[in-house]
């Protein structure tokens, strides 16, 4: 099975089929929000070539290979890069470890959720035994050998410069795996202690991790080599404004109509660096205008903005990622999406 493997990579790396997102693959995606959304990037990364349990730290070597050394790969916990050869049991070498814990859902090295690779990462095996089956969530004592990371009786805390990646590795699954074809349904929810049912949280500590820790290259990297051997890809790597789009924080937004005769126009939609803005029977009004972010929380405000023919406004100090645009005047409001795309 590793010649196989080895056969695959170098035959996919001549070949350049992980060099970017391929065209069009995310076609039948566009344009959708919420559950349809999901249901549509369930449908583009279901059914994936599925690889055995002992294929994993071979392929492990190759997506968190160290950039700054070839020899070693970067354990996910500790940060620490180690040599490749340290594969083992012992309290000091790397193995690996299921971000979405194996017990929820009790899938233990099977095919396909307990050898999917874009959940399994390299860790410290001293530390992956205290990480365990926690849940996701802040707070906790620090580790002793995972010096960045917090822990409880019920949740682990990883360190800053990962939060997104464990995020977008949580929420990769949740979409995954729906429960059709015979698999299980795995499912993202605001709690701790889910364990053993195929539940995971916490998904607003997630959300905001995603949030603050946008994709590296070093996410990238391993999405492509992934992509390349299981031949699917995490879309919240190459997208992260899915996220915002999929788990909707509209609902508590609050929205005042406006008379029906009012209305606002914003364009581009995806923005980069302007937003503008024109509408109808505005004259001698004055605006707050909220960007509000995946998880509901406003990131910027600009007060007393008036609108002419076309109103610009500067967005080049928002990330990127998917917004609702609040416009307020006279106690009322008025809420459109917006995508920022740089």
């Amino acid at each position: 099975m590793k010649k196989s493997l080895l056969f695959l990579l170098c035959l996919l790396i001549i070949n350049g089929v992980w060099s970017q997102i391929p065209s069009g693959y995310y076609d039948s995606a566009e344009g959708l929000t919420g559950d349809a959304l999901k249901e549509a990037l369930h449908e583009i990364i279901d059914n994936h070539y599925e690889l055995s349990y002992d294929d994993l730290p071979e392929l492990l070597e190759d997506t968190d290979e160290d950039p700054n050394n070839s020899n070693n790969v970067i354990l996910l916990y500790t940060g620490r890069s180690q040599s490749k050869s340290s594969f083992g049991g012992g309290a000091d070498d790397w193995n690996r470890e299921h971000v979405w814990a194996k017990s929820h859902g009790d899938f233990g090295e099977s095919k396909p959720c307990g050898t999917d690779a874009h959940h399994i990462r390299p860790t410290d095996a001293s530390v992956n035994s205290s990480r365990g089956n926690l849940d996701f969530d802040n707070g906790g004592n620090y580790h002793s050998e995972a010096t960045q990371c917090r822990y409880d009786s019920d949740s682990w805390e990883p360190r800053d410069a990962v939060k997104g990646d464990v995020a977008r590795m949580i929420l990769y699954m949740d979409v995954r795996y729906e429960g059709d074809n015979g698999e299980l349904n795995l499912e993202l929810v605001d709690a701790v202690n889910t364990d053993p049912n195929p539940l995971f949280g916490k998904k607003s500590v997630l959300l905001q991790w995603h949030e603050d820790d946008p994709p590296d290259d070093f996410e990238r990297h391993r999405n492509d080599v992934i992509y390349g051997v299981q031949g699917n890809r995490n879309p919240f790597i190459d997208r992260p404004e899915f996220v915002d789009l999929i788990y909707d924080p509209s609902a508590s937004i609050e929205e005042k109509a406006f008379d029906d005769d009012f209305s606002v126009v914003t364009y581009p939609n995806p923005a980069k660096d302007v937003l503008y803005i024109s509408g109808n029977n505005v004259e001698g009004k004055k605006f707050k205008v909220t960007f509000i972010n995946a998880i509901g929380s406003p990131v910027k405000t600009v007060e007393n903005v008036s609108f002419d023919k076309r109103t610009e406004l500067k967005i080049n100090d928002l990330r990127i990622g998917a917004y609702f645009v609040k416009f307020e005047s006279d106690n009322r409001a008025i809420v459109k999406r917006l995508v920022v795309n740089k």
